[in-house]
C-alpha cells in the first residue's frame, strides 16, 4: 500500500494545532483504505504550549510524528527538513496557520492519481492586506522576468501542495541547506497541476511574517534563480564609466576653450560623487546577497538540529 506524508512546520501555533489536525484528518479519511498516512509536525522551539499539544496528538494517533527543534531554524529550513524526513510516496506540505486549507488535500491526491508529480495550491484571491497581495503579485511577475533560461517560475504559489517522492529525492540530492522550493521545482521540470483557492486570513495567533522574512524570501528567489542582477551591474558599470569619462573629457575641453570664464563650482562634483557612490553601494548590496547565498551553501551547517523525535 502506498503512503502519503503530510508535513507542517509550526512556531507558537497552540491555538491552531488541534483544528489543523482535525481538518487534515477529515480530509484524508476518504483515502484511508487506499493509502497509509503519516503527519510530521516540526516545532521551531515554540515558547507557548505548542510542543505539549503535539505530544498529546502523538500519544493519541501513532501516525502523528513530531520533531522538536533545538531552536527556531526559520521559515525555510524547517519546512524543507520536514519534507526530506518523510517516507511517503507523496508529500503534502501545508502551513500550520490554517491559511493553507487542509480541505484541498483531497484535490491534491486526485491530481496525483492522475499522474502529476507536482500539484500546487494557487491563491487567486486572498483575505490578506490588499497592499501585500498586490506586492506579492508584482514580485512573482518580476522574478519570472528575471529567471534564467526558460524556468517559468510559478506565480501565486507559496509551497502549499503535493510533491511526488521522485521530486523530493531530487531536491534532497541537491544538498542545499537553504533552498527556494518554489524555484527548485520549476528548474526540475515535470508538468504541474494547480488547484485555485482563496487564501483565508489568519483567525488565531500572530503571523510570523515580517519585513525580514518577506525580504529573505524575495532575495533568495532572485539570487538563486537569476544572474540578471549581476549582469545588470556589469552593464551599469560600463555605462557609467563611459559617461564619467566623457563628462571629464567635455569638462577638460570646455576649460581649455574658456579658461577664465568656465567654472561650474562644487555642486556638479558633489552631485556626481553622491550619485556614483549610491550606484556602487547598490551593486555592493546585490553582490553581498549572492556571496551570502554561496556562503550558506558551502558552510555545510546542519539544516536543522533536533532536540527530540516522537513516534519515529
Amino acid at each position: 500500500m502506498k503512503k502519503i506524508s503530510l508535513v507542517s512546520s509550526c512556531y507558537n501555533e497552540e491555538d491552531n494545532i488541534d483544528t489543523l489536525y482535525e481538518r487534515a484528518l477529515n480530509a484524508i479519511t476518504p483515502f484511508c483504505e487506499k493509502y497509509e498516512f503519516e503527519y510530521i509536525f516540526l516545532d521551531n522551539c515554540s515558547c507557548d504550549n505548542t510542543a505539549e499539544k503535539l505530544r498529546t496528538l502523538a500519544q493519541k494517533d501513532s501516525r502523528v510524528k513530531v520533531i522538536l527543534n533545538a531552536r527556531n531554524f526559520g521559515h525555510i529550513r524547517s519546512p524543507y527538513y520536514g519534507m526530506i524526513q518523510t517516507s511517503g510516496d507523496a508529500v503534502i506540505y501545508l502551513a500550520s496557520d490554517l491559511q493553507d486549507p487542509p480541505e484541498l488535500i483531497k484535490d491534491f491526491i486526485e491530481k496525483w492519481e492522475q499522474g502529476y508529480k507536482i500539484v500546487l495550491g494557487r491563491k487567486t484571491k486572498s483575505e490578506e492586506s490588499f497592499l501585500f497581495f498586490i506586492l506579492r503579485k508584482l514580485y512573482y511577475k518580476f522574478i519570472s522576468k528575471l529567471a534564467d533560461d526558460d524556468t517559468n517560475l510559478v506565480k501565486d504559489c507559496t509551497g502549499f501542495g503535493l510533491y511526488d517522492r521522485k521530486i523530493i529525492d531530487i531536491i534532497k540530492s541537491l544538498d542545499d541547506p537553504y533552498p527556494y522550493i518554489r524555484g527548485l521545482i520549476c528548474e526540475i521540470g515535470f508538468e504541474k497541476a494547480f488547484i485555485d483557492f482563496k487564501q483565508p486570513s489568519r483567525k488565531r495567533g500572530i503571523t510570523k511574517n515580517n519585513f525580514y522574512t518577506l525580504y529573505d524570501n524575495a532575495m533568495i528567489g532572485i539570487v538563486k534563480h537569476s544572474k540578471v542582477p549581476l549582469r545588470l551591474m556589469a552593464f551599469l558599470g560600463f555605462v557609467f564609466s563611459f559617461l564619467s569619462f566623457m563628462a571629464a573629457v567635455l569638462y577638460f575641453i570646455l576649460k581649455l576653450i574658456f579658461w577664465e570664464e568656465f567654472t561650474l563650482g562644487m555642486a556638479p562634483i558633489i552631485i556626481s560623487i553622491f550619485f556614483l557612490a549610491s550606484v556602487q553601494l547598490f551593486c555592493m548590496g546585490v553582490l553581498g546577497e549572492y556571496i551570502g547565498a554561496i556562503y550558506t551553501r558551502v558552510n555545510k551547517k546542519p539544516v536543522v538540529v533536533e532536540k527530540e523525535r516522537i513516534n519515529f
